[in-house]
């Protein structure tokens, strides 16, 4: 095979996929139509099935009439022939014969008006209950792909949600990612400044001992203790003096 016939092949494979494709796109649609065609074509067969009854039943008219008419011309050749009058006789079976050969096509050609007529009715009744199930089997196709359309729904609002779920925790994690980075660098803030100020400094102190602590009881009471008793009495004049005289009166006697 040439180049350029590999290609017309290619060419003819895509046309077909891409029509295949359309087809398949517009399953129902096309369905659809042909119901409807074939619910045309079922009315232009009781139509035409209509027509043939009529036809027959035309027919069937005419031949009564002939049938009259047969007994009639009989009726008259055999009085003509009572009479002796061989001619009018003869004049008369030459039309009975034409009436009988009509009967005849007449007997014939409602056979074949009865076998049309059943044939008809046969496949119009055939049709009708097919056509009847194949629209119930599209309804229930239709049914079925609204389910499968809502269900393709779900499952793509439910896979883009967990998309979104996803991309929040994403999200999230990288919050707080950043808010632990934030908090280890104001930790590490705080100890740099603890080193490198008087924080430090006192806090060795006090843990050596070395630095007073004013508020503690028992420093307060050995601070006496270690003082003697006329200095105590020199600081409670020292205190006297700076009260007024009720407040004074009330620490003597304390």
């Amino acid at each position: 095979m040439s180049l350029l016939q590999k290609i017309l092949t290619l060419f003819r494979g895509t046309a077909h996929e891409a029509g295949q494709a359309v087809v398949d796109k517009n399953a129902l649609k096309i369905l659809d139509q042909e119901i409807r065609d074939a619910g045309n074509d079922l009315v232009r067969s009781k139509e035409e099935l209509t027509k043939v009854m009529a036809q027959r039943q035309l027919l069937a008219t005419r031949s009564a009439d002939r049938q009259a008419k047969k007994a009639e011309y009989e009726n008259y050749i055999a009085g003509a022939l009572r009479q002796g009058n061989e001619a009018l006789a003869r004049e008369v079976a030459e039309r009975l014969a034409t009436v009988e050969t009509d009967l005849k096509n007449d007997v014939q050609t409602l056979a074949q008006y009865d076998d049309s007529i059943r044939a008809l009715k046969t496949a119009i009744t055939e049709t009708e209950r097919k056509l009847a199930r194949v629209k119930q089997q599209v309804d229930t196709v239709k049914a079925t792909e609204a389910v499968q359309r809502a269900q393709g729904a779900v499952a793509a609002r439910h896979s883009g949600a967990n998309g979104k779920v996803v991309t929040a925790l994403d999200s999230l994690e990288r919050i707080q990612q950043r808010q632990a980075e934030r908090g280890a660098r104001i930790q590490a803030a705080a100890q740099l400044e603890a080193e490198s100020g008087d924080n430090d400094l006192d806090a060795k102190l006090a843990s050596a001992g070395l630095l007073p602590s004013s508020g503690n009881v028992d420093s307060i009471l050995d601070r006496f203790r270690e003082k003697p008793a006329g200095q105590l009495g020199h600081d409670q004049q020292v205190l006297t003096a700076t009260l007024t005289p009720t407040e004074a009166d009330r620490v003597r006697r304390e």
